[in-house]
């Protein structure tokens, strides 16, 4: 993988490729379930019990080989009860692989009472594949590397899987063949042991047998990450289809991602260039994008989510958020609420029908229901050394280009008259006004800026103003009062 990060621990679909098939085998709902690490040991172990406490994790020695991998799972097991009957064996690093086909192979094994079962596959290209190698009777003989086999063995289409099941008794028998029991050390020149040895010894204790799949992908390995992401978009097509199915409109499949961790109601839209990740639930009628990301994120029924991205957020029935916005952690947006273009909210209850419709922050802070924020309003909720909360009540009115500094609260059908900064408290139905005294320099332009564009237009412009207006100059006829208007005198009433 050319990475810092183990194999294991690369992520598609919303789980590392080790989630992925420990979501597999618990669905066979085994008695245990051990993970065998070695390499970067440490980092995989945490890993494996962090998504399942109840794991065995099997510390593999310096000797090499899947089937010494699978010696050290055994004595992990047989050191808390001796294991009996079906032993699955899987590869860390095949993630498409599903419960239903290593189901079906589990049942095959036991419905016909083999030693062994491994899983197979037949593709276009075997090259650098194990190959089956089968009897007249159709059981298998052998597993074959690619860098041992014959011309004739070459020509076998029916590759090894590395996915088994096993009877305990013959398997822990065959590993005690292949290696000295207390060193460990094998007689072969890679000084490996290797699982596919295990048959042909196994031939002797009971049927070998094999169960093809038809489809080959989903037991494909990743060894690179072109691979990765090769079985990833498979993955992300799959699970796109299978939305589709449960009745999710998906206006442009190409372009749309959806982890298998997302839950999805029916008559959802998702619209081109959407991300569906982690927990991210979508309730019935709800439409997401186009061109959104929604993280961890729960949309209600009927809502609506454009151009956003939302990042562990709650969106409620019939809201509507964006475009251009950023949801953050915490944000909750109450039903009927809506938060507009370019706005971030950050650890901010929105409360039902309240707006926050364009050009705002709103951070650390609870909003009544049916507030309305104005354009540009910013919620200082940071002096440096502490995040404060902002309080606005029910019905409150905070007017355009306002800061509130927190911590403050604006009472019940309060108004934040426009482009007041707020540091006090607001009583409910008050007006506040925060504003410094308007101040004008009269000509300054012109003298300071004398020949620019700017002191041209201003003088044009007062030299209009100056200009008598010819029809009061030349045709001394009556000019008609306005209402509230003085004739003779032209001045404004109050």
């Amino acid at each position: 993988m050319r990475s810092s990060t183990p194999k294991v621990l690369h992520a598609i679909g919303g789980r590392s490729l080790l989630g992925h098939v420990l979501t597999s085998a618990r669905g066979l709902e085994p008695q245990r379930l051990a993970v065998v690490v070695r390499h970067e040991r440490e980092a995989v172990a945490a890993h494996a019990l962090a998504l399942d406490p109840a794991v065995v994790v099997a510390d593999q020695d310096e000797i090499k080989g899947t089937g010494r991998a699978a010696w050290c799972a055994l004595a992990a097991l047989d050191a808390q009860e001796p294991v009996e009957g079906a032993v699955v064996v899987l590869a860390g690093d095949v993630p498409l692989l599903d419960a239903g086909t290593l189901g079906e192979m589990l049942a095959a094994h036991a419905g016909d009472g083999n030693a062994v079962t491994v899983l197979t596959t037949r593709v276009p290209d075997p090259g650098g594949y194990g190959r089956i190698v089968r009897d007249a009777d159709g059981s298998v003989l052998r597993i074959v590397e690619d860098r041992d086999a014959s011309e004739d063995e070459r020509a076998i289409d029916e590759i090894n899987t590395s996915v088994y099941a096993f009877d305990a008794a013959v398997l822990r028998d065959a590993l005690e063949q292949l290696q000295d029991p207390t060193s460990g050390a094998t007689s072969n020149a890679q000084g490996e042991v290797y699982l596919t040895d295990v048959l042909a010894i196994a031939r002797a204790r009971g049927p070998v047998r094999a169960i093809e799949t038809d489809d080959p992908i989903i037991v494909e390995g990743v060894n690179d990450r072109v691979q990765l992401a090769t079985l990833g978009a498979e993955l992300n097509r799959r699970t796109v289809t299978a939305w589709m199915r449960e009745g999710v409109t998906v206006v442009d499949p190409a372009s749309t991602w959806i982890d298998v961790t997302v839950e999805l109601a029916r008559d959802v839209t998702v619209l081109p260039g959407v991300q569906l990740l982690g927990t991210t639930t979508v309730a019935t009628g709800a439409t997401v994008g186009p061109d959104s990301t929604l993280d961890g994120a729960s949309v209600g029924v009927g809502a609506s989510v454009v151009r956003s991205h939302v990042l562990g957020a709650t969106i409620g029935d019939r809201a509507t958020v964006g475009p251009f916005s950023y949801l953050r952690p915490g944000t909750e947006l109450g039903e009927r609420g809506k938060i507009g273009g370019f706005v971030e909210t950050k650890n901010a209850r929105i409360g039902a029908g309240a707006k926050v419709p364009h050009l705002s922050y709103v951070g650390d802070a609870e909003i009544g229901e049916g507030a309305n924020v104005g354009a540009g309003v910013i919620v200082a909720n940071y002096d440096g050394v502490t995040k404060s909360r902002t309080r606005i009540g029910e019905a409150a009115f905070v007017g355009s280009d306002s800061v509130l500094v927190a911590p403050v609260e604006i009472g019940a059908g309060a108004f934040v008259a426009a482009g007041s900064t707020v540091t006090r408290d607001v009583a409910p139905g008050d007006l506040a006004v925060e504003r410094g005294q308007l101040r004008t320099v009269s000509g300054w332009v012109v003298r300071r800026r004398p020949g620019s564009r700017s002191a041209v237009a201003a003088e044009t412009a007062l030299a209009a103003q100056a200009q008598p207006h010819a029809d009061d100059e030349t045709s001394g006829a009556d000019v008609p009062s306005a209402p509230g208007q003085d004739s003779n005198t032209k001045g404004a009433t109050a």
